[in-house]
């Protein structure tokens, strides 16, 4: 099996409290995946809930064609205000290891979305990957890199932020 590996961030003019609060809850997920996807937290989960080691979380997903697929992951690391990670025990894909790490930054939090992945069938899913996956995984990010701006806006940088100290 091949690995796949995208890295994404952004910043957010939040606090790393507030960031934590929004990502940690697996309820908060839907909220930022686009809508033609009818992604849906299966799992029995209280709206408060945040996420711990060993936590299993049930989805519905349509990633192609309007077919529903059945997606289980478990939260098997977390670091609170620092990361936390998700491995599917089920779902679309062959391998799913997707890093979530937030920091605190002047003026707001950087997070930073480390995903490797690997796809069923051999060659036929690293074709897969080249022709739709690795783009549709990219137009996922993309979609909730807009939609968190929407709900936090946008991070200007902080005057001296990048300017080095002597």
């Amino acid at each position: 099996m091949k690995a796949f590996h995208l890295n994404f961030s952004q910043r957010l003019p939040i606090s790393l409290a507030e960031a934590w609060d929004f990502f940690s809850s697996p309820l908060n997920l839907a909220k930022i995946t686009p809508e033609e996807m009818a992604f849906t937290v299966t799992s029995a989960l209280q709206a408060d809930e945040k996420m711990y080691p060993g936590m299993i979380i049930t989805y519905k997903v349509s990633p192609v064609a309007g077919i529903k697929l059945n997606w289980m992951t478990e939260i098997t690391q977390v670091e609170e205000h620092k990361y936390f990670i998700d491995e599917q025990r089920f779902g679309p894909y062959k391998f799913w290891h997707h890093q979530h790490h937030f920091r605190e930054i002047p003026g707001g939090v950087e997070m930073n979305d480390i995903l490797t992945y690997g796809l069923p069938m051999g060659i036929f899913g690293n074709i897969a990957n080249s022709v739709f996956v690795a783009a549709k995984l990219q137009e996922i990010f993309n979609f909730r890199k807009q939609k968190v701006i929407e709900l936090f806006g946008d991070y200007a940088p902080v005057a001296n932020e990048n300017k080095a100290l002597y």
